[in-house]
């Protein structure tokens, strides 16, 4: 009776472990954020394990009215320009530290990054220039908030070790130390796990029905709640149309360094009189007396404003000037013209300005871009241009996509 009971139970034993099956476990549902990491760290590399950065050009901080221009002495083409060049800048820094993987500026913030650093200008006169920095993941996480100020010195210019260097460069290394900071406190499997979800949201941008139950998003954050298969052949051709993306940014950083070398002449000179006109306007309020205070107002304004009617031919623009003019006060037009137009070399060097500052927002190149045998004319500003890049490769997927499911 004993060996035929323990007979049974093996049988018994036998029937419900061949009923599981393999790899199966009692556990069902979606795995928690720390398998999810687990299985990030094991899919990404050690040596994939440096986040991309997305630097939006720079909002230039430019205000609505002429009147608040007038009071508060901006030149707006010249703050256009620098929205590029503080980018660009705080790109330099950023690369120079080693601490993260691709570093590249961009028209928005429409690209695809890991971690975006939004810029606006608060300030900038040649002796002040001001910041203030937004950090944002890909998950929709606000890392922190940040301004940075820096004041040019009085000797900077007269020290000869400071030749070719551009005077704000501190606020930019401030910067870029700043995030590096922030990094050493994400560990390896958070950022494997982050840089997962900039996989699942750009894959999501072109299929939402295939990819978006990886994601789940609430007020504008997301949170990955599962993997697609490595093989899955959508995750697959997604994949191959990310890096051709990437490429395509790659290909508009030349595009914006060009512009930068062709201000920075001009742009370097314009910071070294701008922050002798700045001394001499500060002073020029402290003594409180008409006469001074009309005589060592911002060359900006002059610039910008007083001079703007002679230099645009743009009726809305003389109307701008004129208004600015009288608010600056008689005769600021003709101590401006004195800072930086007083002879042809530095007029040329205001106008080029003028020109970079104006053609921020105008038509790049138009170009004829490629992929897998098919072809797409881009034109316009580089945003429009971005815009129907993507445009084109979602056209792509949508064409030769593998279906969902197999019938």
């Amino acid at each position: 009776m004993f060996r035929y009971t323990i007979g049974w139970v093996a049988i018994l034993s036998f029937f419900l472990t061949s009923c599981v099956t393999p790899g199966m476990s009692g556990r069902v549902g979606p795995k928690t954020s720390g398998e999810l990491k687990a299985v990030a760290s094991k899919q990404v590399g050690i040596a994939e394990q440096k986040l991309d950065i997305i630097v939006p050009v720079f909002d230039p901080g430019i205000p609505e009215t002429d009147e608040e221009m007038a009071e508060e002495r901006i030149w707006p083409e010249l703050r256009r320009a620098e929205s590029v060049r503080f980018a660009l800048k705080l790109k330099e820094e950023l690369e120079k530290t080693g601490q993260f993987g691709a570093v590249r500026v961009t028209p928005d913030a429409e690209a695809t990054g890991d971690i975006y650093v939004m810029g606006e200008i608060l300030e900038s006169n040649g002796k002040d220039v001001d910041f203030r920095l937004d950090v944002y993941d890909i998950a929709g996480n606000r890392w922190y908030s940040d301004s940075y100020v820096h004041e040019v010195g009085e000797r900077f210019y007269t020290n000869i070790r400071n030749q070719g260097k551009d005077p704000y460069q501190p606020a930019f290394q401030e910067a870029a130390a700043d995030l590096v900071e922030r990094l050493k406190s994400v560990d390896a499997g958070t950022i494997a796990l982050l840089q997962k979800v900039t996989e699942m949201r750009f894959a999501n941008n072109f299929s939402e029905d295939a990819f978006k139950e990886h994601l789940r998003e609430e007020d504008g954050r997301f949170e990955l709640v599962s993997l697609p298969a490595e093989t899955d052949p959508m995750l697959e051709r997604v994949r191959a149309i990310r890096i051709r993306d990437q490429l395509y940014v790659d290909n508009l950083q030349t595009h914006y360094q060009e512009f930068n070398n062709k201000m920075e002449t001009s742009y370097m000179l314009w910071q070294e009189k701008a922050r002798e006109e700045q001394v001499a306007f500060e002073e020029a309020e402290t003594a409180a007396t008409g006469r001074a205070i009309a005589g060592g107002l911002l060359m900006i304004l002059a610039i910008g404003l007083a001079a703007a009617a002679g230099n645009s031919g743009n009726s809305g623009r003389s109307t701008a000037a004129m208004a600015g003019g009288i608010a600056a006060g008689v005769g600021a037009a003709a101590a401006f013209s004195g800072a930086f137009r007083s002879n042809e070399e530095s007029k040329l060097h205001a106008d080029t300005l003028d020109e970079m500052g104006q053609s921020i927002d105008g038509e790049l190149a138009p170009q004829v871009v490629e992929f897998e045998g098919k072809t797409k004319e881009l034109t316009g500003s580089a945003a429009k241009q971005f815009a129907d890049w993507r445009a084109f490769l979602k056209t792509i997927y949508e064409q030769e996509k593998t279906p969902v499911k197999q019938l």
